[in-house]
């Protein structure tokens, strides 16, 4: 039965290899070292093969527990075996899938874990509003999104902030006498990813 401790092991690393890169910025931004957020992104690319050796190797697990048990059943002549251990039991096992769901489902989640803050700031002229898209390379993930749309909004005059991972883009609203593009840049940058260009968006754009 040690053998399905070990499946179960490998079946949650795999799982925490999947969600790796969408769990570091939440723990980059609740540690406040926002910097480190993008360590893993280079991960996500094999994030569906880390989904499906997961649910293999927790498949196989729950294959090996119940054949072994229905086996143990048939071969039962009244002897009393001795009492598991926890790590050989369903419960053990149930625990491990438990864990795993929710590690691989963490994306959909994680903007729970981010304040929800939102900006009230006060526009001096309308003559000093501006919109801003900057293109932002290394998201991957929603918890990426709501990462950078966290620390932009802990500046002074942000009015609205939209953040996509899927078309890697940050559209910045603000008042410029308060704030500006370099200082958005710059915080867009220490959450790890990259600004690699960006461009003012006209009334008629």
């Amino acid at each position: 039965m040690k053998l399905t401790s070990n499946i179960s092991g490998l079946g949650i690393m795999t799982a925490i290899a999947a969600s790796l890169c969408c769990i570091t910025p939440v723990l980059a931004a609740l540690a406040g070292i926002s910097g480190l957020a993008s360590t893993f992104t280079w991960l996500e690319p094999a994030r569906p093969y880390f989904i499906g050796a997961t649910v293999l190797v927790l498949g196989f697990a729950w294959y090996q527990k119940l054949g072994i048990e229905r086996k143990n059943d048939v071969h039962c002549d009244c002897e009393m075996d001795a009492k598991p251990s926890f790590w050989q039991t369903k419960k053990f096992l149930g625990s491990v899938t438990l864990v795993a769901a929710l590690l691989l489902a963490f994306p959909n989640y994680a903007p729970i874990f981010f304040p929800k803050t939102e900006n009230a700031a006060v526009v001096s002229s309308q003559d000093y509003i501006q919109k801003v898209e900057f293109t932002i390379k290394g998201m991957t993930c929603t918890g990426c999104e709501h990462h950078v749309k966290s620390e932009v909004r802990k500046l002074d005059g942000i009015i609205e902030v939209a953040v996509s991972y899927e078309k890697g883009n940050a559209v910045v609203k603000f008042d410029k006498s308060k704030t500006s593009v370099k200082a958005i840049t710059a915080t867009i940058n220490s959450t790890g990813y990259k600004v690699v260009k960006h461009r003012i968006i006209t009334n008629s754009s």
